[in-house]
């Protein structure tokens, strides 16, 4: 197909600005589905995404629309908004010429809209800015025109005003697509030149991996022998096609287009996001690709039932060809078991994969308490462990070394844009003090709104403070963060002991200055979530080497002379006797059972 006829975009925005909805309504006026067959969130097929309202995996379609008589095939990338999933974004970016800025005229412009915007122009897309919802009774659209123009320095002319839910200037966002973005150009001409971008993939049991392609050379058809450059993995495509939106096998991909190739290949690791397909006897330099995404919260799964390790090492495999940005390694715990230590780009995106593993796998999990990386310089005292002077990195709570073997620890911290309107500064000034955050520039941000510039520790970012931030504002605030340098940082591990053995999933690091509310809060939780036992349990929080909170969870009662009717006295204290006496052992002897959904409340700040 004639390049000049294609063209690739994305939209971009904050989440719940309407990008899924404006998805819908183009798919609608480019008739590539069937007005039967329309639903909300048509994109968003996963489970999870339409029972949230939130996009999680980006998703290509490709529509055909009609200018000036003259036929046009549009690639459109729908994209996630919430900032856990930015990574997602960055990778649809490089596979497109132009990006639709999404902004919600009720609310204006959000912090995620400036980090999204920022990775766009790094990009170097053609940004087409759009204001949605202009239906709505509470829209502003001229104070967000202005903060618009201010951001993107551009004339009023250029915005572009719709409505997801009626379909006003859809119509018209289209043909500026056309006019606006330019057309793919490819870098080689002769027909032997294959070079194709995998920018994601799913994987299959009865066809393998599938990778979702741009072509920026060739023609590529099934039948052809194709390798990956950075793998050096060679196979024969089983299948090509496109996206309109379910998959459609066609004859060929050519220079320009977005599509998928299915490889066939079983084996996990081989496809990787951001390589380079190209002719097995002709083979190009790779592409560039993207930058690998850095964890930031760490959590440890591990399966509820032992014989369930294979399936869960299996089910990660798989999960990970659908999510390239988790990452697992295997580990072991004394009192869990074996196990996956877990990297995550944060706490919905930890959320959301755990929920998946346990929906499509149907796994029974264990769920550590989250955790960031912290390094630790070790004491000379410990120079029979063979870490003296040490820096070593630690991933778990649980292997967080003792406060007399520590000299010195290090934390990431992180830069933080918020925006809010004025009124909500004092309530959110009170917040970033309760976070140890440091505040650095505040300006004014359109029609009374004011930016926050801060830095603070990621430990306490992590620690609900995206809850927090939109309760103290009436939900209007906004947040975007970057990951900065290393501080020194007071911390000490607390552990939670359940009848007196320390439960590793319970473990984390906190503050010293939070010590005794947080060992408090975690007991306090605990004692109201765990089921009674069959014995008396006590549930203790330890910390800088001692118990400092405790409660103790009663054991089921049963009268064991309920069946008796009169008789002597002595009968009755004899099996009371006797009663208290197995419950003593039990306590001695048994272990305390603690369901998985324990784990995952725990896991929750939110919850009461």
């Amino acid at each position: 197909m004639d390049l000049k006829y294609i063209r690739n975009f994305s939209i971009i925005a904050h989440i719940d600005h309407g990008k899924s909805t404006l998805a819908d309504r183009m798919l609608e006026i480019t008739h590539t589905i069937e007005t039967r067959k329309m639903k909300d969130q048509v994109l968003d097929n996963m489970e999870l995404e339409r029972e949230r309202g939130i996009t999680i995996k980006m998703q290509p379609v490709r529509m055909e629309y009609k200018l000036e008589n003259i036929p046009y095939v549009l690639n459109l990338i729908d994209t996630p908004g919430h900032i856990d999933f930015s990574y997602e974004v960055s990778r649809a970016l490089k596979a497109v010429e132009g990006s639709i800025l999404l902004v919600d005229s009720t609310q204006g412009v959000q912090a995620q809209t400036l980090t999204t915007l920022n990775m766009a122009r790094e990009s170097g897309l053609k940004i087409i800015p759009v204001l949605s919802k202009i239906d709505s009774p509470l829209a502003r659209v001229e104070d967000v025109k202005e903060e618009v123009m201010t951001l993107l320095d551009c004339d009023p002319d250029e915005i572009l005003l719709v409505s997801g839910r009626t379909g006003e200037g859809v119509d018209e966002l289209l043909k500026a697509v056309i006019k606006r973005v330019p057309p793919p150009k490819e870098t080689y001409k002769n027909q032997t030149d294959l070079r194709a971008l995998v920018f994601d993939f799913k994987y299959s049991n009865h066809r393998g991996v599938t990778v979702y392609v741009r072509l920026l050379d060739g023609v590529v058809s099934k039948g052809e022998s194709l390798i990956f450059s950075a793998s050096q993995e060679k196979f024969i495509p089983l299948e090509v096609g496109i996206f309109s939106p379910e998959e459609k096998a066609c004859s060929s991909l050519s220079v320009g287009e977005i599509g998928y190739i299915v490889t066939g290949i079983k084996q996990p690791g081989i496809a990787s996001v951001g390589d380079t397909i190209t002719f097995l006897k002709n083979p190009l330099i790779a592409l560039d690709g993207y930058e690998r995404p850095r964890p930031v919260v760490w959590a440890s799964i591990f399966p509820e039932d032992a014989d369930d390790f294979a399936d869960l090492k299996a089910a990660l495999g798989k999960l990970r060809l659908s999510d390239s940005a988790f990452s697992y390694e295997e580990e072991s715990s004394g009192s869990l078991g074996r196990g996956f230590r877990c990297g995550f780009l944060g706490m919905l995106h930890l959320e959301i994969i755990t929920e998946r593993l346990k929906r499509e796998f149907d796994l029974e999990l264990v769920i550590t308490t989250p955790s960031i990386t912290y390094e630790v310089l070790m004491k000379n005292s410990s120079a029979d462990s063979g870490q003296a002077g040490k820096r070593v990195k630690v991933y778990s709570p649980y292997f967080f070394p003792d406060d007399g073997n520590i000299q010195t620890v290090f934390e990431p911290w992180v830069s933080v844009k918020i925006i809010t309107p004025s009124t909500y500064i004092g309530n959110i000034m009170q917040l970033l003090f309760d976070h140890e955050a440091e505040i650095g520039e505040t300006e004014n941000f359109g029609d009374n709104r004011s930016s926050l510039s801060l830095k603070m520790p990621l430990r306490e970012l992590m620690r609900n403070f995206f809850d927090e931030l939109k309760s103290a504002s009436s939900g209007y605030a906004s947040i975007s963060y970057e990951i900065g340098e290393m501080r020194e940082a007071n911390v000490t591990r607390m552990d939670i002991l359940i009848a007196d053995e320390v439960v590793p999933a319970f473990s984390r690091v906190i503050s010293k200055r939070r010590v005794e509310e947080e060992a408090e809060n975690a007991v306090e939780k605990l004692h109201s979530v765990l089921p009674k036992q069959m014995f008396t349990t006590k549930i203790q929080g330890k910390a800088l080497g001692r118990i400092i909170s405790s409660r103790t969870l009663q054991a089921f009662k049963k009268d064991v002379t309920q069946h008796m009717y009169g008789g002597d006295i002595t009968r009755k204290m004899k099996l009371r006797e006797k009663q208290k006496k197995g419950k003593k052992k039990m306590k001695e002897r048994g272990r305390v059972n603690i369901p998985q959904d324990v784990f995952l409340k725990m896991m929750r700040a939110g919850d009461k």
